[in-house]
């Protein structure tokens, strides 16, 4: 089972609604967790143990992580703690290269709300506010998201790899 989260932008401008229980497949990229909504992110990390393949596509080579359940994710360059794993939030990313995508049911999904504050007074910039998120459980995938709403953290169950053999 791994928590993915996929971002209000993505999911308005290219994806599909999806409900609890239904199959999707979603291109996953493993980010540094300080660089989506401001950090804070403890509990949904994944920790990526599988070693990197350079795979050739149609826009250039790619970094994959192929896991041993089925899961794939592209990796930035410098993801790897000293051990090999590398550690981050896996998130949805359809306006990058195409990769191969990762296939699961839905477990769970919960709406992430964030409060965002100007970066001054006045100022038309907004960051999120450090501790102003909180998870809200629901059934389905809002297609449009609204203020405050800043996507869904979703637990995929993936079950690409073949069983393990007697």
């Amino acid at each position: 089972m791994w928590q993915v989260f996929y971002a209000d932008w993505q999911m308005e401008c290219c994806g599909t609604p999806f409900s609890v229980g239904e199959e999707v497949s979603w291109p996953l990229l493993l980010m540094d967790a300080e660089d989506v909504l401001g950090g804070g992110w403890d509990e949904p990390l994944g920790t990526l143990a599988a070693p990197v393949a350079q795979e050739r596509e149609a826009a250039g080579a790619l970094r994959l992580v192929r896991a041993a359940d089925g899961l794939v994710a592209a990796v930035p360059e410098d993801t790897a703690a000293a051990d090999g794993r590398r550690r981050g939030l896996l998130c949805v990313e359809r306006h990058s290269d195409r990769w191969a995508e990762t296939t699961g049911r839905v477990r769970a999904v919960r709406l992430v709300h964030q409060v965002w504050a100007p970066v001054s007074p006045g100022s038309r910039t907004h960051v999120p506010v450090p501790g102003g998120r909180w998870l809200e459980d629901v059934y389905r995938c809002p297609r449009w998201f609204g203020e405050g709403r800043s996507g869904v953290l979703v637990d995929l169950d993936v079950y690409g790899a073949a069983p393990p053999g007697p």
